[in-house]
């Protein structure tokens, strides 16, 4: 059964949405955080773990020292204060992924407080209060096997990897976001643009949302104009894209604004973003507080980061990603709708900016990027920069085509051919032989057989009507089987019959 939805401009004349993000960012360590197992992904199940990871009796954990480096360095890039002393707890929970069956997180003592980040959506500037940053593991990995959905509803049994198991894991939680009216769902996407540029501009993280090595459980609520009481907040889980993210706000807001307007009332509950319908569905029911009888981990001692260190880590941060953004705009000449075009596809930002830096001018590289190498990533459901090519063989695609050595069109069979394996863009040219026949009397030729084949058309264009010549061009093309300059053969096909 479809929920009722209420008009988005509906919702937004009756009601203030107000927002709660909690984003959980995997660190990529060598080291998971409390042993030295490798973190390498894609291993065989099961097969990166050790009785810590596990849980088994006797052993002891032990913090990864690179893991609160860097929550100290995403701490300080979302401008919060570092804590001076901070320490684990246990929180105790079912975890069929967990095979000591509890989380080790921290609790009301965590590493980095009371941070902000300013994002802008449509030229306007919007604060997201940070009100903590803590340190925590991951869990492992269910697969559920014999029903038709791969959920655990229909299945016949799971099975469990704990590859994944103890893989340091930041908490990044928001305080609630209000004053966002009707741009509330671009707000939830432009904070999460912002924190993936900056967890991959620290180098803390891949921060690949489809991968899940950064995930948002987007919180919502609806305030009625004019009062200041906190509405009932849904909370959507692990919600996987940018684009998602906004489109799950935007639902939920229009699902909540019908709820409330019908007389109901909204339960407070988890859900989860479907996809491919893209409506959000009913989990579990938060109605109740949970309690996950939090204690002091008592196998860690507390960690005290020195004022000093924490000063050395503040100089090792990057360029803020506005800033950063702002810098390539000027310096690429795009507006504002070119801009947003480029963040609205992840890590294009980085892949335009690399091949600029190899030689290809903004506009081609954006062109590429944009264009051809993402339609290919989406119809192979990959992420962007594993497509198959490089920024440097981009460049040098763009570069042959300014040359004149192929057209844009014989461009995408040299981008086959790269994808495939078969070398640069200038061996693909050569083995495939692709190259632009630029030899006047060959194209002469070609020209001579479309003239004969349609002189009813030579005949308009010796009459002056040269905008016929776009169909003897065509024919020259074809007969050529692409690979003329097309600018050329008009030339030669006006010069014959002038």
């Amino acid at each position: 059964m479809s929920d009722e939805l209420l008009d988005y401009d509906d919702v937004m004349a009756a009601y203030d949405p107000v927002l709660g993000l909690e984003v959980h960012v995997e660190l990529n360590t060598a080291s998971k955080m409390w042993c030295g197992c490798s973190t390498k992904p894609g291993q065989a199940p099961n097969t990166q773990v050790c009785p810590v990871c596990l849980g088994l009796p006797g052993s002891l954990p032990v913090v990864n020292a690179k893991a609160v480096e860097s929550a100290i360095r995403i701490g300080l890039a979302l401008n919060c204060d570092i804590a001076e002393w901070c320490r684990f707890a246990r929180k105790n929970y079912f975890y069929p992924d967990m095979a000591k069956d509890y989380q080790i997180s921290q609790s009301d003592e965590p590493i980095c407080v009371d941070g902000h980040v300013d994002v802008e959506v449509d030229g306007e500037t919007f604060r997201v209060e940070i009100e903590r940053v803590h340190m925590e593991e991951d869990a492992g990995k269910l697969s559920h096997q014999g029903g038709s959905t791969g959920r655990i509803n229909g299945a016949d049994y799971s099975l469990v990897d704990y590859n994944r198991a103890g893989v340091p894991l930041m908490e990044i939680v928001t305080r609630p976001v209000r004053g966002l009216g009707a741009k509330a769902p671009e707000v939830g996407r432009a904070y999460m643009t912002h924190l993936r540029e900056l967890m991959r501009a620290l180098g803390v993280s891949e921060a690949r949302m489809e991968q899940g090595n950064m995930r948002c459980d987007a919180n919502v609520s609806l305030m009625p104009k004019g009062s200041d009481e906190l509405g009932t907040r849904t909370e959507t889980k692990n919600v996987n894209s940018l684009r998602s993210v906004e489109n799950a706000l935007r639902y939920e807001i229009r699902r909540q604004g019908a709820v409330l307007q019908s007389g109901g009332r909204v339960k407070q509950e988890t859900r989860h973003w479907q996809e491919a319908e893209g409506t959000t569905s009913s989990g579990r029911s938060k109605e109740q507080a949970e309690d996950y009888r939090y204690f002091p981990e008592p196998d860690l001692v507390p960690v005290a980061p020195s004022r000093e260190w924490v000063e050395e880590l503040r100089a090792t941060l990057p360029e803020p990603p506005s800033e950063r953004r702002a810098r390539l705009q000027r310096s690429w000449g795009f507006t504002d709708l070119e801009m947003r075009d480029v963040l609205g596809n992840e890590g294009a930002i980085d892949l335009i900016d690399a091949t600029v830096a190899a030689g290809a001018s903004p506009a081609s590289a954006k062109k590429w990027w944009l264009g051809e190498l993402a339609r290919r990533a989406n119809e192979t459901g990959v992420a962007l920069d594993e497509v198959g090519m490089s920024t440097a063989q981009v460049a040098a695609l763009q570069q042959l085509v300014e040359a004149g050595t192929i057209n844009d069109k014989l461009a995408r069979q040299v981008i086959d051919g790269v994808i495939a394996g078969e070398g640069d863009p200038s061996e693909v040219v050569e083995t495939r032989g692709l190259a632009v026949v630029s030899d006047d009397g060959a194209l002469g030729a070609a020209i001579d057989e479309a003239i004969d084949a349609n002189p009813d058309i030579a005949h308009k264009i010796r009459d002056g009507k040269v905008q016929a010549a776009g169909a003897l061009i065509g024919q020259v093309m074809k007969a050529m089987k692409g690979k003329a300059d097309a600018a050329r053969v008009r030339e030669l096909v006006l010069e014959k019959l002038s």
